[in-house]
């Protein structure tokens, strides 16, 4: 067998993507989203499962936090044996959970770190105890290679209300100035038509369009885009590219979103696979 194919075989060209999150129990965000995004991406998905919440398509009910020492095991037990090319972090909601992760990745150090700083789900349960934000901005915006906070989120980090497009570049100055090293603001909660998104790494900005779908699917957007980010820089790509990319997908998982449940179904995560395989139509 010819040595690349070889390669192949044994995944040695395949990326190796860790999302660091909590699980939801219908499959549409948290864990579950990340893993099959990482899976459309043609990586390798594992997981580090933060908490378990009792979700569905009309909301969480309950989440159950795990302890720190889990964490640390589930982080430990990935690093020490498989090479991680990326991470993505998604729900964690206790500062004690925060403060093991950062020591986690200080321990490990992977090259790329995409943050996603999960605060209040769709239907408005908080996933993000108060105090917790503080650990957030203090212990793991410094360890991020990227943070992708919604509106609502850049102004709990920033403390500063976000309604314009000029708040929104106030807000990733402020972000990067607290120690990211670049922060892609999502302007999806923006009055009006506009939907752009504002990437910023403290030398080149870029705003990038956003296309409004009229669709009531948009269950895990948040965390597909992040672990899209991920898979992308991973993978090689360039900042701006990797963000374009993931964009791309994301519209366009929207796009197809799934009518699942009586509430907010999830994105389709397979648009392409699907269509290859004849079970959408092009």
């Amino acid at each position: 067998m010819p040595y690349y194919r070889s390669c192949l075989r044994k995944g040695v060209f395949m990326k190796r993507l860790l999302t660091i999150a909590g699980s939801d129990s219908s499959g549409g965000a948290g864990i579950q989203a990340d893993l099959k995004t990482f899976a459309a991406h043609g990586t390798f998905g594992m997981s580090v499962i933060t908490a378990v919440t009792a979700q569905n398509t009309c909301g969480v009910t309950l989440v159950q936090d795990i302890t720190p020492e889990v964490i640390t095991a589930q982080m430990d037990a990935v690093f020490s044996d498989i090479r991680v090319d990326g991470v993505k972090i998604g729900m964690v909601s206790r500062s004690e959970s925060i403060r093991a992760i950062a020591a986690g990745l200080q321990k490990w150090k992977p090259a790329i770190v995409v943050l996603d700083p999960v605060m209040i789900s769709k239907s408005g349960y908080p996933l993000l105890q108060p105090e917790a934000c503080r650990a957030l901005v203090e212990e793991l915006l410094p360890l991020a290679t990227l943070v992708t906070p919604n509106l609502p989120e850049a102004e709990a980090i920033c403390g500063f209300a976000i309604k314009t497009e000029k708040e929104m570049e106030a807000a990733a100055q402020k972000i990067l100035a607290l120690g990211a090293k670049a922060v892609l603001v999502k302007g999806g909660h923006l009055e009006g038509s506009a939907a752009d998104d504002y990437l910023f790494d403290g030398q080149e900005s870029l705003w990038l369009p956003g296309q409004r779908i009229e669709t009531k699917n948009t269950h895990g957007t948040g965390c597909t885009l992040s672990s899209a980010l991920a898979a992308n820089l991973a993978r090689g790509l360039s900042l701006p590219e990797a963000v374009k990319a993931a964009k791309d997908y994301v519209t366009t998982a929207i796009r197809y979103g799934i009518e699942l449940g009586n509430g907010c179904g999830p994105t389709h995560h397979f648009v392409d696979l699907y269509k290859k395989a004849g079970i959408l139509e092009p």
